[in-house]
Parts: structure tokens; C-alpha cells; sequence
């Protein structure tokens, strides 16, 4: 028991260790403590901004929704960038390569910078027409305009903290990410109640105040990331000449990046066409999705907490020239957060209505989020298995083996079978969650029969 104590304590210090040559149990214990509690950090913002949102009305919680889902593609070409940055930095971590993951830091910054800024333009000023192609009532769109503004203008800091915490997992130090993503929340947290209802000073200002609270939570991460990115004896010590381009590193980032990316864009277009669906049974479904879906997210990031640990374990070994370890290390992670979601699966399909209670709505509403949780966590087993496998792949820098995976299970199973279930069939919003449990399911299957074949074990990065 001391031991183990011992190992939860050393997961938050954040020092450097060698992954590639201690007990493989350790090494995922250590990295995946933290990985898992910087998830749940990350899904704590959609929580808790879903918790304040829901007490001005079901078209504050549509606005939400349906920003997010615009929003989804943008963290897709986050979380892609993030696991190019991984992958190169872990590789050239297990390589021993102190001056090859510190030019893959400074890279990894400027294309977060780049591509941030690109992004946030045309959100901030077409925010209005993306809700209403998204299906958006009026009233929706004048009350929600301002909030996505502001959440699309914040691109470029969202670019910044998913690829700054992507390059310290890299290296091992997810301490710092937990770090980081903790005091973001924090401030989300002091804030959100604050500017939503207007408490003392400060003006109310309903549903946009829960986008400048966690817009200014975000910054305030990344501003920290920033200073220990830079920090003279800090890990990477980066300066400001590190930001000048490198093509050759650029590119390599950019080359596994681009298969991640693609493979969260179609996961997250599939999702785009689902909440399309959803909308045209009205806006009580739309809520109760959206409720359904930040709930979701809360307890599928810890999972992916994990799944993030089997990447820089399956990066830094290949690296360090062990893939039978990286194999190994990735199949452990995936038994444990199988173990993780089945618990998960139970916890929602008998506490589902007490769950939604805390977000309640309306009665209409509350029954769509609680059918959703029950049917869609009835994947949850499988699911365990897919999103650490899938992972694995990325961090060993073969993301065109996920990118082909999800355009299988999700645009040739999983958005067919919602459309079919939901309109042909008549099933509306419940064939949309059917959908999601078979679709996820399939993945989880494709992944572990693709993985077990062995071939990213020769992928160079």
C-alpha cells in the first residue's frame, strides 16, 4: 500500500523519468494518474458551464449545444495537432534527443499559433449564419450570437492549450498539464456564476458570460503553460528564436497531425449530423442531447486520460527501440480503462435520472438526456477497448490507420444507422443514441483486430 502511495504522490511531481526502462504497470501508473485527472479538468468546463446554463432556460442550453458542435471540428484539429506533438517529442524523447524535443516544442507553438489564428476569424464574424445552419430558432440565435462569437474568437487560445499540454505529455510531464488545466478551472469556476447572474459589481450577462469565463480560464492556462514552456530551467527552456520555422520539424508534426486531425474531423462531423438529426425533434431534444452529451464528455475524458498515456508510452518506447513494451503497455492501459467504463456504464444506467436532475430543465427534456445516457453507455465496454487502441496508433505516428477506421465506423455505420433508425424508422432521438453505441462498438473491435496485426510497429517519425 505504501507503494502504491508512493507512486500516486510521484505522479504529481512532475520530474523526469525514464518510461522506457522502468516496470511497465509504474510507468502507466505515472503517467496516467495525472492524464486521467487533466481530462477530467478539461471536461469540467463543459460541466460546469452546462450546470450555470441550464438555469436560464433550454435555449441558453441549445446555444451551447449547438456552438459545441461547431466548435467540435476546431478541438479536432487541436487534439490532431496535439498528437503529432506527442508522437515527434515522445520519439525523440525515447531517442534520448534532448535538442530534437525541445525544436518539436517550440514548432509545435507556432503552428498552434498559426492555425489558431486562421480559425478564429471566420467563427467571429459568420457566427450568426453557422447557428442557423445548424438549425438554430431566432430566438436561439439572438440570445446565443454573442456567446459564439466569443467562444470562436477564442480559437486561438484553445489551439495553444490542447498543443502546449500535448508537447509536456510528450516528455512525460503530464503533471503539468493536470497543473495548467486545474487553475484554468478554477478561474472558469469563480467566474462563470459571477458574470452569468451578474453578482455584485458585475453586469449580468446571461449566456455570454459563461463564454468570457471560460475564455478568460483558458488564457489564464495558457499563460501559465507559457511561462514554464519558457521558464529558463524548466524543462524545455524554450526562447523566443526556438519559434522561428523549421520546415523539416514543421513538417514532420504536421505529417503525422494531418491523419489525427482528419480522423477527429470525420469523428466529429458524424457528430455535427447526429445533433442535425436530434434538432428536428425540437428543442427540447436539442437540450436534453446537449445536457446528455456534457455528461458524456465528463466521464469519456478520464478515459481518454488513459488512452493519452498509452501514446507517449507506445511514442517513447518504439523510440527507445522496444515494441514488444509499447504493445504491452498499450493492452494494460486498454484492460484498466475497460474496467474504468464499465463502471461508468453501471453508474449511468441506474443514477441517470438523479444525474440530469442536477441539470434539470424541463420534464420533456430530462427524459430525452436520460435515454441517451442509458443507450448510448451500453457501448461503454467496447469503448473502453477502442479509444486507448485507437490512440496507441497515433502515438506510435500511424494516424492513417484510425483515419480509416473512423471513416468506417462513423460515416459508413454510425450516421446511416441514425438516419435509418431515426427517420425511416421513426425512432427519432433514440435511434440517434442507438446509433452511437453501435457505431463506437465497431471501432472498438476494428481497432483491437488492426492493432494486434502489429504493422504501426514500423512506422518512423
Amino acid at each position: 500500500m505504501k507503494k502504491l502511495w508512493d507512486i500516486i504522490i510521484g505522479s504529481f511531481s512532475g520530474g523526469e523519468r525514464d518510461y522506457t526502462s522502468m516496470g511497465v504497470r509504474r510507468a502507466i501508473l505515472l503517467l496516467s494518474i495525472p492524464m486521467v485527472l487533466e481530462m477530467g479538468m478539461e471536461a469540467t468546463f463543459a460541466i460546469v458551464d452546462a450546470f450555470f446554463v441550464a438555469k436560464l432556460g433550454t435555449a441558453s442550453v441549445a446555444t451551447v449545444g449547438l456552438t459545441e458542435s461547431l466548435l467540435v471540428a476546431v478541438y479536432s484539429i487541436a487534439w490532431g495537432l496535439g498528437i503529432g506533438a506527442t508522437a515527434v517529442v515522445a520519439r525523440r524523447t525515447g531517442e534520448k534527443d534532448a535538442i530534437g524535443a525541445r525544436e518539436a516544442a517550440g514548432q509545435s507553438v507556432l503552428i498552434a499559433l498559426v492555425i489558431g489564428s486562421l480559425l478564429a476569424l471566420p467563427g467571429l464574424v459568420f457566427a450568426p449564419e453557422l447557428l442557423g445552419l445548424m438549425g438554430a430558432s431566432g430566438d436561439t440565435i439572438h440570445e446565443g450570437s454573442s456567446y459564439a462569437r466569443i467562444m470562436f474568437a477564442s480559437n486561438i487560445v484553445i489551439m495553444l492549450l490542447f498543443c502546449i499540454n500535448a508537447v509536456f505529455r510528450g516528455k512525460g510531464f503530464a503533471s503539468m498539464a493536470l497543473w495548467t488545466l486545474g487553475l484554468a478551472n478554477l478561474v472558469n469556476i469563480i467566474l462563470d456564476p459571477i458574470l452569468i447572474f451578474g453578482l455584485g459589481p458585475f453586469p449580468e450577462m446571461g449566456v455570454t458570460g459563461a463564454a468570457v469565463a471560460t475564455t478568460i480560464g483558458r488564457t489564464v492556462g495558457v499563460l501559465f503553460q507559457l511561462y514554464h514552456l519558457f521558464r529558463k530551467n524548466g524543462a524545455y527552456a524554450l526562447s523566443f528564436p526556438d519559434l522561428r520555422p523549421l520546415w523539416n520539424v514543421v513538417w514532420n508534426i504536421l505529417k503525422v497531425s494531418t491523419g489525427s486531425i482528419g480522423q477527429f474531423l470525420i469523428a466529429s462531423a458524424s457528430w455535427t449530423f447526429l445533433v442535425r438529426i436530434v434538432s428536428e425533434s425540437g428543442t427540447d431534444a436539442q437540450a436534453g442531447y446537449t445536457i446528455a452529451v456534457r455528461i458524456i464528455i465528463f466521464t469519456l475524458l478520464p478515459g481518454w486520460g488513459m488512452a493519452n498515456a498509452a501514446a507517449t508510452l507506445v511514442g517513447q518506447n518504439l523510440g527507445a527501440g522496444q515494441p514488444d513494451r509499447a504493445a504491452r503497455s498499450a493492452w494494460l492501459c486498454a484492460h484498466y480503462n475497460m474496467v474504468f467504463m464499465v463502471v461508468v456504464a453501471v453508474i449511468f444506467w441506474l443514477f441517470a435520472p438523479w444525474i440530469v436532475s442536477l441539470f434539470a430543465q424541463n420534464t420533456v427534456a430530462d427524459a430525452y438526456a436520460v435515454q441517451a445516457l442509458r443507450v448510448i453507455c451500453l457501448g461503454y465496454f467496447f469503448y473502453g477497448y477502442g479509444m486507448v487502441l485507437a490512440q496507441a496508433f497515433n502515438g506510435a505516428g500511424d494516424s492513417l490507420t484510425p483515419t480509416l477506421m473512423n471513416v468506417v465506423c462513423f460515416w459508413m455505420i454510425e450516421i446511416p444507422v441514425a438516419y435509418v433508425l431515426a427517420k425511416t424508422l421513426g425512432w427519432g432521438p433514440l435511434g440517434v443514441f442507438a446509433s452511437v453505441a453501435i457505431g463506437e462498438s465497431a471501432l472498438a473491435v476494428l481497432s483491437a483486430v488492426l492493432f494486434q496485426r502489429g504493422k504501426w510497429k514500423t512506422v518512423k517519425v
